[in-house]
């Protein structure tokens, strides 16, 4: 009994993206650049949200609330893996990883249902267009962002809970930059039935629920537009949708790659790859997707460019 206490694990080793020999530093620029966009994105997003009466309708400030939690998700993961691109490895405590694989958790798990209210604002919106004032209201809109955020640090408690009460002996090495609950489940050294039983139970209603909502809402959707009869009207109300579509296309084949139908254990360096796009480059373009494709919030940045330039000019 001794022994086995004395051979319990109190710190992972984190081995990063391994011998990068001269690329490092390279790689390490690339990477902080793509992370400063991607930061620096989702905060004018939420900002020019804020400030912009013209902008305060649902649809923006559920877009600002999927910018906030790309901000805390990032925020998160790519510090520390920019840490590892430098020094090579690095080391967390058993606290500390699973500190980080809770919060990796809350804001992924927020932003499914974030989406998915998404898509129940553009339902209302085009199928029934002339409720869409009494049902979208500032009252629901907060009861609908306060309830993504609440499920979103509610779901991964229970598997938290569970994961805490693991043993880890003797073997400490993780192959990531970033503690996720495959790796944890295989350095165990005690049983991990309970902690996948609850992950299954868990996984359901975050993963599934709402993307079968979303497809249920765009069936609906697109059946209401393809009756409509005007190409323009058509047209408008197959743009209002296209952004966030592409978004959700990018963040559940993503997610999808990386948990649901995950490479094969001799596929490291492709599992890692994954979630670089998934941690790294995707928040950097679901802000862009949004600017560059909607009309409303292209005014917006070229007002407040307009009043720069006559700032400067007086």
């Amino acid at each position: 009994m001794d022994h086995k206490n004395q051979s319990l694990v109190t710190e992972f080793l984190l081995l990063g993206f391994g011998n990068l020999n001269n690329f490092r530093i390279l790689i390490f620029i690339f990477f902080l650049m793509i992370h400063i966009m991607a930061l620096s994105s989702n905060i004018f997003v939420v900002v020019l949200v804020g400030v912009t009466p013209s902008l305060h309708s649902p649809m923006y400030f559920f877009l600002s609330q999927l910018s906030l939690s790309e901000i805390l998700f990032t925020s998160n993961i790519v510090p520390n893996m920019l840490w590892l691109i430098l020094v090579g490895e690095g080391r967390l405590s058993v606290s500390r990883c699973l500190s980080q694989f809770y919060l990796l958790s809350v804001p992924s798990i927020a932003q499914c249902f974030l989406l998915a209210a998404m898509s129940f604002d553009r339902y209302v919106a085009i199928c029934r267009p002339l409720h869409y004032t009494t049902i979208m209201t500032i009252t629901h809109q907060l009861q609908a962002v306060a309830s993504c955020w609440m499920l979103g640090f509610t779901f991964p408690l229970p598997v938290y809970i569970f994961l805490s009460k693991l043993e880890f002996c003797y073997h400490n090495t993780i192959n990531h930059f970033f503690c996720d609950i495959a790796p944890l489940l295989q350095l165990s050294c005690s049983s991990t039935s309970s902690v996948e039983l609850v992950t299954a139970v868990v996984s359901f209603p975050v993963v599934l629920t709402p993307f079968m909502f979303i497809i249920v809402t765009y069936i609906t959707i697109i059946w209401t537009i393809v009756k409509i009869h005007s190409n323009t009207a058509r047209r408008k109300a197959f743009s209002t949708c296209s952004s966030h579509l592409i978004v959700v296309c990018m963040y559940y084949g993503t997610l999808s790659s990386i948990y649901i139908f995950p490479p094969r254990d001799n596929s490291i360096d492709l599992n890692k790859g994954l979630s670089v796009l998934y941690t790294l480059v995707t928040p950097m373009f679901n802000p862009l997707i949004y600017c560059l494709r909607n009309k409303d919030i292209r005014s917006a940045i070229k007002k407040y460019v307009q009043i720069l330039k006559l700032g400067q000019k007086s």
